[in-house]
């Protein structure tokens, strides 16, 4: 009788390991409670590797032989699957450097002025940022952002979405502001975007396009967060970004997805990861470092701020800023190297 308890509690196991572990194979990528557990996989690995431990220290009674070894190989399973996953997506790499035609793309929710303008416009400075997408930061922060970069020598546009426009002191969740160089041409915010016909739902993103026609379209993102409540919310703020990735477009996203790559997988088209539009972290080696929350550590915690973009780039390189921890935020700020392609 306890052998079969045994083998059913091993094979429960193994079913609940494969679920968790890869759950959009079985198309549940966007369910409760998958969708919460597979965002933070580093420290989903790291609980399997310390149950593999244990089922091995249970292995040493006899009696307990057979079924701790049968669930030490599931959870070893279980682990080796996660480590292989974030270890393809990349743990960390550098930025090349910089090119005549290279446009440098950095996405920080500040979480408000916690950060500070200053530190948001040295930061920027410092990585030579073209295109710099801030979910939660006022207009007036972005463009105390935008002053203190043209004081050293990196002036920029200021483009927002601000949802809730009649409401006087609401949270900075409610703007998305976008900072663009002059060197990419005039931009503006497009009609659709500003009034909210076709944007995220709850909370803003900012679509700017260039007036004269020329450049990439760019879209800075703010998906809600998968919260019980906003479950339906967050699954149709993930299709609304990855229509704004069509096939054959011209299109660079950054921002706040509240989603990791696992949870693109059933809007992912041609190849891509979401959309028609390619991640630039994992492409560059990068894409397993966590940039939510910053009291965790990087290696542990979720990958839900990207850079994405279309066939008519490459991308050449990427960095999580882990050394702005402290700054405020409970975001990582992430920069990427973008290449024309063609």
């Amino acid at each position: 009788m306890l052998r079969v308890l045994g083998i059913l509690v091993t094979v429960l196991f193994a079913i609940a390991t494969a679920l968790v572990s890869w759950p959009q194979f079985f198309r549940l990528e966007q369910t409760m409670p998958f969708a919460h557990i597979v965002s933070m996989r580093g420290i989903l690995v790291a609980a399997f590797a310390i149950l593999t431990v244990l089922f091995l220290l249970m292995a040493l009674a006899r009696p307990m032989r057979g079924f701790a070894m049968s669930m030490a190989l599931v959870a070893a399973l279980g682990a080796t699957a996660g480590g292989v996953t974030l270890g393809v997506r990349g743990y960390g790499d550098t930025l090349p450097e910089a090119t005549e035609t290279s446009v440098r793309v950095m996405t920080w929710n500040t979480a408000g002025d916690a950060t500070g303008a200053y530190q948001i416009a040295q930061s920027a400075v410092a990585m030579d940022a073209d295109i710099i997408a801030l979910p939660e930061t006022a207009q007036n922060v972005g463009e105390d952002v935008a002053i203190e970069m043209r004081e050293l020598g990196r002036p920029m546009w200021v483009h927002h979405v601000q949802y809730n426009e009649e409401i006087e002191r609401g949270p900075q969740s409610w703007v998305t502001t976008i900072l663009i160089s002059p060197d990419l041409g005039d931009y503006a915010v497009i009609e659709s975007s500003d009034d909210g016909s076709s944007n995220t739902a709850l909370l803003p993103s900012a679509v700017v396009m260039p007036v004269d026609g020329t450049g990439p379209t760019v879209v800075a993102v703010h998906a809600i967060a998968p919260r019980p409540a906003y479950m339906d919310v967050w699954r149709n703020d993930l299709r609304w970004i990855a229509d704004q990735c069509p096939e054959g477009e011209n299109v660079i996203i950054a921002g706040d997805f509240n989603a990791t790559l696992d949870h693109m997988a059933s809007l992912a088209a041609g190849g891509a990861d979401l959309g028609y539009c390619h991640d630039a972290a994992a492409e560059t080696g990068n894409g397993g470092v966590g940039t939510w929350p910053t009291d965790v550590p990087a290696l542990l915690s979720a990958p839900i701020d990207h850079v994405m973009h279309s066939d008519a780039w490459r991308a050449t390189g990427s960095i999580v800023l882990t050394n702005l921890d402290g700054a405020g935020g409970d975001h990582r700020p992430l920069v990427v190297q973008l290449e024309p392609v063609g």
